[in-house]
C-alpha cells in the first residue's frame, strides 16, 4: 500500500473554492481502480489550511490517478487559488497494524 499525505494552505478568503474543487476531485477519484481512500480535512482552527490523506494499492494505480483529467481540473482550480504553502508527500514501506 501507497500513502499521500499532506497540508495546502490557501489564502482563508479562497477556502470555499478550495473545499469545491476537493469535493469533485475527491467524488471522481473514490471510484478509481486502486484508490482504497481519499479524503480531505480542514483545519478548524486555521481556515484555508486543508489536510489531504490517500491510500492506494500501488504506485501504477498512484501514477494512473494522477493521469486523470479530474487530476487536471483540480490542479487548474487550485492554480486559480492563492496557495500559501503546500506539503505533499507519499509513504510506503509502513507495517499495519492495531493500535
Amino acid at each position: 500500500m501507497l500513502i499521500v499525505t499532506g497540508v495546502t494552505r490557501t489564502d482563508p478568503e479562497d477556502a470555499p473554492a478550495a473545499r469545491a474543487a476537493m469535493a469533485r476531485v475527491g467524488e471522481a477519484t473514490r471510484a478509481e481502480d486502486g484508490c482504497h481512500t481519499y479524503a480531505f480535512y480542514e483545519d478548524v482552527g486555521a481556515p484555508g489550511t486543508f489536510r489531504v490523506y490517500e491510500e492506494w494499492r500501488d504506485r501504477a494505480a498512484l501514477d494512473a490517478h494522477l493521469a486523470t483529467a479530474h487530476i487536471a481540473a483540480f490542479r487548474e482550480a487550485m492554480g486559480a487559488l492563492t496557495i500559501l504553502s503546500r506539503d505533499i508527500k507519499t509513504l510506503s514501506g509502513c507495517t499495519e497494524g492495531p493500535l
